[in-house]
């Protein structure tokens, strides 16, 4: 039976932020079972800022929380690193207005989590199982999730650009394969519109160091890309952070066709507008063994090198 579980001990990571531009650093702290993941702005007010759709104030090129005027930016790539770890339990403690960006990846923010360990609490995980398929539409972008015995991610992008004009992945979720696969695939972006975006406020962090820069002739950094199909695998890794904004983990096959964090979140808003949608099922429960294959996350076997995980 899979168990609800949380890191073993603190955790600090400090960087810039991508679109604010400041320093900014977050402390991880172990949470009880039962708790879920809550963000604090420490720095500013304290408000608890649980994980809910409805705790999503910007979707503008990232996915930013916020409640009673605090706001914290782009928590996706963190997000995806809990979904991928399967954490379920965590204090997040933020100071500055934005999660670090690091390399662009959630690559450091998976690694750290498992040099300190991972904890299992005797207590089963919930998972938000999906009846119904949900499908929303903006032009001719769309995302959708569909019921489906285990989670999987189906993924398209398009860009008016040689190196993108068209990249596909689709993504059998466990942990090993996020950890390998999906974790290590930066943000990107294209060198045209950064000007644009910096007079929107926005990128005032990015640099070759946590971006992947794509000019008119191809990717600007000197390392390359660390996989062929890079940013389609990114926005996979966005997709888990920012499904995992429903506050637990979730089942049914996720299909995105040029999406990104504004269809993410009205998708998230119209799974929960119908309780008939969806169903919220524990471990261990009939209706668990029913609905679904058990996922596979970062299990003690595949975790030997890391000796404080359990």
């Amino acid at each position: 039976m899979h168990k609800q579980r949380t890191i073993r001990d603190e955790l600090v990571i400090e960087g810039i932020g991508l679109h604010s531009g400041e320093h900014s650093h977050i402390r991880l702290i172990p949470a009880p079972a039962n708790t879920g993941i809550i963000f604090f702005r420490a720095d500013n007010g304290r408000h608890k800022i649980p994980l809910s759709p409805e705790r999503v104030v910007s979707t503008q090129n990232n996915s930013a929380l916020g409640i009673n005027g605090d706001k914290i930016l782009t928590v996706e790539h963190l997000l995806a690193s809990l979904y991928g770890l399967g954490i379920d339990n965590l204090f997040v403690e933020v100071w500055g207005p934005e999660i670090p960006i690091l390399d662009g990846s959630a690559r450091e923010f998976v690694s750290k989590m498992l040099e300190v360990g991972i904890e299992k609490f005797n207590v089963p995980k919930k998972f938000v199982v999906v009846k119904k398929p949900i499908r929303v539409e903006e032009g001719d972008r769309y995302a959708s999730l569909d019921p489906s015995p285990e989670f999987a991610v189906d993924f398209v992008i398009s860009y008016q650009h040689p190196l993108l004009s068209y990249q596909r992945r689709r993504f059998r979720f466990s942990g090993a394969s996020f950890e390998k696969e999906i974790s290590p695939a930066r943000t990107f972006g294209f060198l045209k519109d950064v000007e644009a975006l910096r007079k929107a406020g926005l990128a005032k962090g990015g640099s070759l160091e946590n971006v992947v820069v794509i000019g008119d002739d191809g990717v600007l950094n000197p390392e390359g890309l660390r996989f062929p199909d890079e940013p389609v695998r990114h926005k996979i890794l966005d997709s888990l952070g920012d499904l995992m904004i429903l506050g637990t983990h979730i089942v049914a096959e996720y299909r995105g066709y040029k999406a990104g964090h504004k269809l993410n979140h009205k998708l998230l808003c119209t799974l929960l507008s119908d309780p008939e949608n969806y169903q919220i099922v524990e471990a261990g429960e009939p209706a668990y063994k029913k609905f679904f294959k058990i996922p596979r996350w970062l299990t003690p076997k595949s975790l030997t090198r890391h000796s404080k995980t359990a």
